[in-house]
């Protein structure tokens, strides 16, 4: 691998920085407000299976005791 000097190496820094495509606050705004609706949709979810689980091994539970 080549070493490059300290120099150069801010300079390939300084010109990968220049790359980055920041989002715009309205992409900001939707993508955070969809991460806010899938955890909902997960906790929903998760929330129901628990409640699917637990009832059935209640029954399940019931049977024997």
């Amino acid at each position: 691998m080549a070493k490059t000097n300290p120099f150069q190496f801010l300079q390939q820094t300084r010109s990968e920085v220049g790359k980055i495509v920041w989002p715009n606050r309205r992409e900001v705004m939707l993508t955070t407000v969809m991460v806010f609706v899938m955890a909902t949709l997960t906790a929903v979810f998760f929330f129901a299976v628990d409640t699917a689980i637990n009832l059935g091994l209640r029954g399940l539970l019931s049977l024997f005791g």
